[in-house]
């Protein structure tokens, strides 16, 4: 048998402590987001700047939840991240990020009270949904777009309740919303209704009234969490 023949792939050492990696950013995290009132999440461009229009309405949105008493979540970076956090700093509320280390483009930003990181994209997911009971979405990339279809499909397979979601600007989602219409419902792709789990708009105050309702009518209950139970 030759030394390569003999040699043991290196998953067998590697993996099993990549285990214990992960386990202690669910751990770590669970910890402290399990004490936070409930929250709302928002997502979004790292690449939006201040003069952006998107980004300062997302400041707004930040500190009237924060006000509110909603504790608000991103991802923890620049853009619309920062923008959500310092509204909710501004507001004098809870501001958590969530923040990635990324080899570029993403650093954690200074308007968080409640700064959480992680190495792995899917823990950090799991964490950007678990604690929340509802979801805005502004203009965004592929991120964005991968964690709105991520929650989408957890509510449309009942995997947890029908959470507000919230697309935040008529002009950067309709042209999505039509295709998924035509394309996707039309071909029987998803269900005739599952678009209507998506509320438009280019309101800051409808946004924050959606959210607040839906929050106002769950206080009593048990945070719902069993799409990770």
């Amino acid at each position: 048998m030759s030394d390569i023949q003999k040699k043991e792939p290196a998953f067998t050492h590697e993996d099993p402590w990549r285990i214990f990696r992960i386990m202690a950013e669910f751990v770590d995290s669970f910890e402290e987001l399990s004490r936070l009132e409930p929250s709302v999440t928002v997502f979004g461009s790292s690449r939006s700047r201040p003069r952006n229009p998107y980004y300062q309405q997302t400041v707004a949105l930040g500190k009237k939840l924060a006000k509110a008493g909603v504790p608000v979540i991103t991802g923890g970076g620049p853009g619309i991240m920062e923008a959500a956090n310092k509204g909710a700093a501004r507001g004098k509320g809870v501001s958590v990020g969530l923040n990635i280390e990324l080899p570029f483009e993403q650093c954690g930003n200074k308007y968080t009270n409640l700064p959480i990181n992680f190495h792995y994209f899917f823990s950090r997911k799991v964490c950007l949904v678990k604690y929340s009971l509802g979801f805005v979405y502004m203009p965004g990339g592929f991120g964005t777009l991968d964690e709105l279809f991520e929650v989408a499909t957890l509510v449309q397979t009942h995997r947890i309740e029908q959470f507000p979601m919230i697309l935040f600007g008529k002009k950067h989602w309709r042209g999505l919303l039509n295709w998924a219409k035509k394309t996707l419902e039309s071909n029987g792709y998803i269900s005739p209704g599952d678009i209507e789990l998506l509320t438009l708009t280019d309101d800051v105050d409808e946004a924050v009234e959606i959210l607040l309702n839906y929050i106002s009518k769950m206080s009593g209950r048990k945070r719902i969490s069993q799409a990770f139970n």
